[in-house]
């Protein structure tokens, strides 16, 4: 089933990628600053953002252990901004080396700062979910949603899917359902992870603390039975055979 989940993920991922429309030509950040500044690209980062405030105050202190899609929830919300602002920033870097000069203007640094700030919060709880979750699980869960949620933002800040025909639409949504479905199999049918047994973390390991308290009771016993003595086995030939 580990095996299925992944294909899934990878056909669903091709798919999109066939079927994925031309990017438009941008010439300056403050294009892309009037493309981030319009109402449905607001309306989606605002969602974005209450979804992970939600997941980090609420759900993830009570269920960030057990749950998989808590943390790399957060992750793929998070990452989907981290994108669209570093792809702002490599169009002022490359504007900048051409001779256009992007720096003076502020919606660069706003930019730049935006995708920092999310750089760090993705790598932070992508780390949480490394270390209470396996990584053969996590990345692929991780992958299939952070590209979908990209598409998402990338789709309705840049309006990629404008002029495309309906047959390449719904043929990025099959590959999107797909990629779904591959997450929902592999969240589903992964195996659960070992629980920590709070008597092993103790200053002394079991077998230490038995091999002492059983020492003890041995010289107790030695003790009070007498004089210790020695037992002599005489094993014939026949045993060694």
């Amino acid at each position: 089933m580990g095996m299925l989940g992944c294909l899934l993920c990878i056909v669903g991922s091709i798919i999109i990628v066939l079927h994925a429309p031309e990017e438009m030509s941008l010439t300056s950040v403050q294009q892309i600053w009037e493309l981030a500044i319009q109402p449905a690209f607001l309306s989606y980062t605002a969602s974005a953002i209450a979804v992970v405030l939600i997941l980090v105050l609420y759900f993830a202190p009570r269920y960030g252990q057990t749950n998989i899609l808590v943390y790399i929830g957060i992750c793929s919300l998070v990452g989907s901004l981290t994108v669209m602002s570093v792809k702002a920033i490599g169009i002022a870097i490359k504007l900048s080396f051409e001779g256009a000069n992007q720096t003076f203007y502020f919606q660069t640094w706003i930019f730049a700062v935006v995708g920092i700030t999310c750089i760090v919060v993705q790598l932070n709880y992508l780390n949480m979910a490394l270390d209470n979750f396996n990584t053969a699980v996590v990345s692929p869960i991780y992958y299939a949603l952070f590209t979908a949620f990209t598409i998402l933002a990338s789709a309705i800040m840049f309006k990629d899917y404008y002029g495309q025909s309906i047959s390449s639409i719904i043929s990025a949504l099959c590959g999107f359902i797909t990629v779904l479905s591959g997450t929902l199999v592999l969240h589903n049918t992964r195996e659960p992870d070992p629980q920590s047994n709070a008597d092993s973390y103790t200053p002394l390991s079991p077998g230490v603390s038995w091999y002492i308290q059983g020492n003890n009771e041995s010289r107790k016993q030695k003790e009070e039975d007498g004089p210790p003595f020695n037992l002599i086995t005489i094993m014939k030939p026949d045993h060694f055979k």
